[in-house]
């Protein structure tokens, strides 16, 4: 008799803790793409899917992403070894304050897609660990 009620009792405990806690869609950096940012018009051609060529990564959080050195990296499906395998590196400098950022072709770098192929795509702190990732598919032009 008293395990039904250890039992009910466990159960009615995470229910209630279940309706209390809140569940937000996004809680960390979403990491996406588009072909250009315009600061007039904002983000031109969002997709998952692009031909060769420049990109441009852009990071959206719900709040200060709290980093100034960052890094974009590029890891390419090895389709003979079914595994990701670097690929590219770029290094960046932004405001701690920003929840906001996008990375583009600039006078460092030039986060240009050459091959075709799947891609994994990070944000990454001064450290190499992972604030944001994303898939991205390039196809031949």
């Amino acid at each position: 008799m008293k395990k039904s009620y250890v039992f009910l009792f466990l159960f009615a405990a995470l229910f209630v803790s279940g309706m209390i806690s809140k569940v937000y869609a996004q809680n960390e950096p979403v990491l996406y793409f588009c072909e250009e940012y315009d600061s007039k018009k904002g983000e031109i051609g969002v997709s998952d899917r692009f031909t060769t060529g420049y990109l441009t990564v852009m990071v959206k959080s719900d709040y200060e992403l709290g980093l100034t050195d960052v890094h974009i990296q590029f890891d390419k499906l090895n389709d003979r070894g079914n595994k990701f395998e670097f690929y590219k590196k770029f290094d960046y400098v932004i405001e701690s304050d920003m929840s906001y950022v996008f990375f583009a072709k600039n006078s460092d770098s030039d986060l240009k897609f050459e091959e075709p192929g799947l891609y994994r795509v990070f944000l990454l702190d001064d450290r190499d660990k992972t604030v944001a990732s994303a898939l991205i598919e390039i196809i031949s032009k």
